[in-house]
């Protein structure tokens, strides 16, 4: 990374200046004066800036993403307008997302608000955070105390960088269990096209297709980014501004498997929702970064884990990992990919090794071992010398 306290040089954007209108539309062409044409972003946060909202506003983008950014604008940009701050932000952006994602992200939107325009709730009360009826009392007092002392008090580190806690009461694994068995029964009978989670898996369904999304905004922002903040605070974990959240669903008629891989996330969350079932390991085998994600697994990094209703695996994305065979009974998962769009920004222009990825590290202290011994060589030489 660079010394100077700013990342990559930028050229200045063929986009027309934007601004916004009393509306809150904002409109293409408008004029905001231009002070800077490197749009950089600095390395580190400013912790005691408190950034602009910017939900009012109709924009291509998250507004939440444009909140988590402003916290790493340079400085002299901070106390600058809005508008200002809004045009040098989307100029990052833009080049972060490409056109052919922004649009497919905005046909998503559209086919969400389909369904949601449609599907009626089992259970509504599901659809807003009721903290007090989704998680034990040992998580929710470890999180109103929201201290690093807290949070390891209800923890367990099995392996290193794999997080385990109990989380969620059974009556909701039941009843989010439930809502999605409904869901599923709908698009049967009206012959939706369902999107699935990912590309690995075959059943399932995006809670935030059907009008979840708001509930599990609030379980990422209250829940999982203070934890996140502490455990995994290299690779984003403080700035998380957008998620990802499904289930998915194994069984000898299911999905029986999932292979190797790295989640599309800098942190994930995994709870088994239940039911009756044998098998279904998670096998964890080390984190690393994209350049070294097919590498060999060194003895201590592999770790099997066997699921337990309503208790939590919290762990980096890019931590490998796969599922093992069902081998019977029906099981449910809810998964939150948790992603920080200032991180990936920031990632991009990291020169040497990442401090979060295991093979960077062994190649890293390999070269420390090599240049050690090749210095107590010379010296031993350069003794030897003196010595006749």
């Amino acid at each position: 990374m660079s010394g100077d306290g700013s990342l990559g040089e930028r050229k200045q954007s063929n986009q027309a200046p934007i601004t916004a209108n009393g509306n809150g539309v904002v409109v293409p062409g408008s004029f905001v004066p231009y002070a800077t044409t490197n749009n950089r972003l600095s390395v580190n946060p400013s912790k005691d800036h408190k950034p602009e909202s910017y939900e009012d506003l109709q924009l291509e983008f998250s507004p939440l993403l444009f909140t988590s950014l402003e916290q790493y604008l340079p400085q002299p940009l901070l106390n600058g307008s809005r508008d200002f701050k809004l045009q040098y932000m989307r100029d990052i952006l833009l080049r972060y997302s490409p056109e052919g994602e922004r649009v497919r992200v905005q046909r998503h939107k559209e086919y969400r608000q389909k369904i949601i325009s449609s599907y009626q709730p089992l259970y509504r009360e599901l659809y807003t955070m009721q903290a007090a009826n989704f998680f034990v009392p040992s998580f929710l007092k470890a999180i109103t105390e929201n201290t690093e002392e807290s949070l390891r008090s209800i923890m367990s580190e099995p392996s290193q960088g794999v997080y385990t806690f109990e989380m969620l009461q059974p009556h909701f694994c039941e009843l989010l269990f439930s809502e999605v068995e409904h869901f599923e029964r709908w698009v049967h009978a009206t012959k939706f096209r369902i999107m699935r989670p990912n590309t690995m898996n075959k059943y399932g369904a995006v809670l935030d297709d059907f009008g979840l999304e708001t509930m599990l905004d609030k379980l990422m922002d209250d829940f999982i980014r203070p934890m996140s903040r502490v455990f995994f605070s290299d690779v984003g974990g403080s700035t998380l501004d957008s998620h990802h959240g499904f289930v998915v669903e194994y069984g000898m008629d299911r999905d029986v498997e999932l292979g190797f891989h790295v989640d599309d996330s800098e942190v994930t969350l995994n709870v088994c929702l239940g039911k009756q079932f044998s098998g279904g390991e998670l096998f964890f085998r080390g984190v690393r970064c994209d350049k070294h994600v097919n590498s060999e697994t060194r003895p201590e990094e592999s770790f099997d884990y066997s699921h337990v209703p309503g208790r939590a695996v919290l762990h980096r994305g890019r931590h490998r990992h796969g599922a093992r065979a069902t081998t019977s009974g029906h099981r449910i998962n809810l998964l939150l990919w948790c992603r920080s769009s200032a991180f990936r920004e920031l990632k991009k222009y990291q020169k040497d090794c990442f401090n979060w990825c295991g093979e960077c590290q062994r190649q890293k202290n390999e070269r420390q071992r090599q240049s050690i011994t090749a210095t107590k060589l010379e010296i031993l030489k350069r003794s030897g010398k003196s010595t006749t």
